[in-house]
């Protein structure tokens, strides 16, 4: 029972302002909180703090609802919140929580007056496809296979050691995920993330060829066509993925820069001789060069514009619904030159001219808060806040395992209160509209798959957190058939299809029934956030919006959790939506029980409060207003 506030429609009146906006701001307080003498606002507008007044405008079930006016003034701008307790003491709220201290800038909450995402986007479970793996089509038979692979049958092993680690060619193609796309729905799933579909001398296809032209070894552009259209009759998006960091070194691009200074592409990378036969690369591995984006040229060719290679994909007839950048964090940045925010947001306005119905996702392994602030990400494929919090908190000890982004090792165990303390420390550096767009995955193409080092049981805890908390949910394409993997080479499993009609289809049925669950209640899909419970073993929360609010129980363990029953408003007419846990409501308390690791949510009826401006009982529009 702390105060609370966040980006959600209710706290804040305008998702998406523009500069000169006045926009209203509530924070809620618990009246057993105690007596509040007065609520501002401080915002930071330039570096010159700012501050207005919030005034009460309803009381009910426990809780004081103080809102106040803020004029943007800048494209993000922050802002937190002063409480004046009766009693003297000061305490700031801001995007990490309530303190007794002053609070760091980098921490407020903050509006973005850059263009917003679409909305679907919240309402989005990503589905992410390595086509090599996938599936075959019966026209993949017919292809030769390529010099420089190392050839496999659908039973085989993943080769994990190199060189099979990149050239091992299974010949998965597009026309292959267009024949499961009944599988896709019958999970749930709306968006396809595809890794990359363009020519290379791999595997995984992340050392691009060429940017003209989808593979042949995966059918082509025609087949890319062929599953966008496909796609986009189900209900469901297809995304590309872009390497803006680097390219294979044997691209169009690189191979005719390559020991030719006078090349027009000779700008395009960084050379460390004046013969152009020495040049930086992805981590030092020759077959990656790494672009330099001081390049107006490249910026022309690969990024600026409906022609570019950013602009022609998302067009017709090929009409893909976005892209993943690869390595995101590391593109434009080389020694003392940082062209990353030059290079995203052009990336963005090039989406925007072509199709502004469009998602932007951003690689970050770390620690992804300062690129992603809302100018051009929609959202980050990271594991700070999500992935490595659920592993510390659900795996087993003592397990040796690529821990991604980190030194391959044991994993680090977590209780529930670190791994509620990782995640908040990591989401409160974002906007709420980023949250709302960063990605959820227990595992992707580089990670092991979380089922390797799980403890018994975890999986439905570990995807139910997937599919609640703000975010897009991801599902690696072989999660929902129980793959394990042990790094991010092993995990790159073919499907085995026709085991999600026998041994995988209680798998398969159970992401299905959770997908179900986020795509079933707005409360999920954009609804506001608020944490009730951290302990060791369990975890609760609820989400909350005006028409019905999602009551969530995540435990690892045998777990009785007892609740103030003024932090739940509703819950006496709760009603289970999935999981076997018990809940009782009584006597001012609701308690909460659940049996082994057990993953569950009840519906509870919204948060019902008076329009932006007017005070519960009357009209307040004009005096909130005016204490800009």
């Amino acid at each position: 029972m702390q105060p609370h506030h966040d980006g959600s429609p209710l706290h804040v009146s305008n998702q998406a302002p523009v500069l000169g906006d006045t926009v209203l701001v509530r924070v809620r307080i618990p009246q057993s909180w105690g007596g509040v003498d007065a609520v501002r606002t401080r915002s930071n507008p330039n570096h010159e703090p700012r501050f207005s007044d919030a005034h009460v405008i309803a009381s009910r079930d426990g809780w004081d609802w103080w809102e106040a006016p803020i004029f943007v003034e800048n494209p993000i701008h922050g802002y937190r919140f002063l409480i004046s307790r009766s009693d003297g003491e000061k305490v700031w709220v801001n995007a990490t929580g309530t303190h007794s201290i002053e609070t760091l800038d980098a921490e407020d909450f903050k509006l973005v007056t850059y263009p917003a995402a679409p909305p679907w986007v919240a309402e989005t479970v990503l589905y992410q496809v390595f086509p090599d793996r996938f599936a075959r089509s019966a026209a993949a038979d017919e292809r030769p296979t390529p010099d420089w692979a190392i050839p496999a049958i659908w039973s085989d092993p993943v080769d994990d050691v190199p060189p099979g680690r990149s050239q091992q060619f299974y010949g998965g193609d597009l026309d292959g995920v267009t024949e499961h796309l009944d599988h896709l729905q019958r999970l749930g799933a709306n968006m396809i993330y595809l890794t990359p579909v363009f020519p290379g001398r791999s595997n995984h296809r992340y050392d691009a060829s060429s940017f003209a032209e989808v593979d042949p070894l995966l059918g082509g552009d025609e087949a890319l066509i062929r599953l966008v259209e496909a796609a986009h009759e189900r209900g469901i998006r297809v995304i590309g993925d872009l390497t803006s960091n680097h390219c294979g070194d044997g691209h169009e691009w690189f191979r005719a820069a390559f020991g030719n200074p006078d090349a027009p592409e000779s700008e395009f990378f960084y050379w460390l001789n004046d013969e152009h036969t020495e040049y930086v690369s992805w981590l030092g591995v020759p077959s990656l060069p790494k672009f330099n984006w001081n390049s107006a040229e490249l910026r022309r060719r690969f990024i600026e514009g409906p022609d570019s290679v950013v602009g022609r994909w998302l067009a017709a007839p090929y009409g893909l619904d976005g892209w993943r950048i690869d390595v995101a964090n590391m593109t434009g940045r080389y020694l003392d030159q940082d062209r990353n925010e030059l290079v995203r947001r052009t990336v963005r306005a090039t989406m925007l001219e072509v199709n502004p119905d469009t998602i932007l996702l951003g690689e970050s392994t770390n620690d992804a808060a300062s690129d992603f602030q809302g100018d051009a990400w929609h959202g980050a494929m990271t594991y700070t806040n999500f992935t490595r919090p659920v592993w510390g908190w659900l795996s087993l000890a003592d397990r040796e395992s690529s821990y991604f982004g980190l030194p391959f090792g044991t994993i680090p165990l977590y209780t529930g209160r670190q791994f509620f303390e990782a995640h908040q420390q990591f989401t409160a550096g974002f906007p709420w509209r980023t949250r709302l767009g960063t990605m959820n995955a227990l595992d992707t193409h580089d990670t092991p798959r979380f089922l390797t080092n799980a403890r018994p049981g975890a999986v439905p805890v570990a995807f139910g957190l997937s599919v609640t908390p703000p975010g897009i949910p991801v599902v690696f394409a072989g999660d929902e058939f129980g793959l394990t993997g042990a790094d991010g080479e092993a995990s790159r499993t073919p499907i085995p299809w026709g085991t999600e009609h026998r041994e995988a289809a209680g798998s398969v049925d159970l992401y299905a029934r959770l997908i179900r669950l986020r795509r079933s209640h707005p409360a999920l899909n954009g609804g506001g956030m608020r944490w009730l419970h951290v302990g060791d073993d369990v975890l609760v929360f609820v989400r909350e919006g005006a028409h019905e609010s999602v009551l969530v129980l995540a435990a690892r363990a045998d777990a009785t959790v007892t609740l103030d029953a003024a932090a739940i408003a509703g819950v006496e007419a709760a009603m289970p939506l999935v999981g076997e846990a018990g809940l009782e409501a009584g006597g001012g308390a609701v308690r909460l029980t659940a049996t082994g690791p057990t993953f569950a949510a009840w519906l509870l009826p919204g948060v019902q409060l008076p329009e932006f401006g007017v005070v519960a009982g009357g009209s307040g529009g004009e005096d909130v207003a005016g204490q800009v």
